[in-house]
């Protein structure tokens, strides 16, 4: 008969019991108990069975706690989803932004996020929603600035000799 892969024994079984116990995560809890039951005497699949897990999950906790201790029994975080743009198209974005609108050529005024959503689909071919882009941007450093509203009849000069003398006419 072959024999089974053997378990780390620098904790007992009662101890990985009492910390399975005060383990909040049911998952890593569960293979604890089964690698405790194992320790124990019970046959790998009866063991298993008691922790509700197969036999083959159990193999692959204690792998995992053989290598890694306690910490290897612990879910490790997915991959998450994909970004909705690459590094490349992020850096092309931010140079548009920097670079700044260009209304004589027909562009908007102001960058706003509809703007730059539009911009992305154009160039890149994917669609954002502009509630996404704000949390892209957001995450890239930058920030909400609203310009300072500007009459399109007021004078350069008048403006020059307020903010050199203040509202008071000589």
């Amino acid at each position: 008969m072959a024999r089974g892969l053997a378990i780390d024994d620098t904790l007992s079984a009662q101890e990985l019991r009492r910390l399975a116990f005060r383990e909040r995560s049911v998952r890593t809890a569960k293979r604890m108990l089964a690698i405790a039951n194992a320790l124990s005497g019970m046959s790998r699949a009866d063991a298993a069975a008691a922790a509700g897990m197969e036999r083959q999950a159990l193999r692959d906790a204690v792998v995992r706690y053989n290598a890694e201790g306690l910490a290897g029994l612990v879910d490790r975080p997915g991959p998450g989803r994909k970004p909705a743009l690459t590094e490349g198209e992020l850096a092309l974005l931010a140079e548009r932004i920097f670079k700044g609108p260009d209304p004589e050529a027909g562009g908007p005024s102001r960058w706003t996020l509809p703007d730059l959503a539009a911009f992305v689909d154009e160039r890149f071919g994917k669609r954002v929603t502009p509630q996404s882009l704000s949390r892209i941007l957001r995450r890239e450093g930058f920030s909400y600035q609203k310009t300072r509203p500007v009459h399109p009849k007021a004078s350069a000069k008048a403006r020059e000799a307020f903010a050199k003398r203040g509202s008071v006419t000589r």
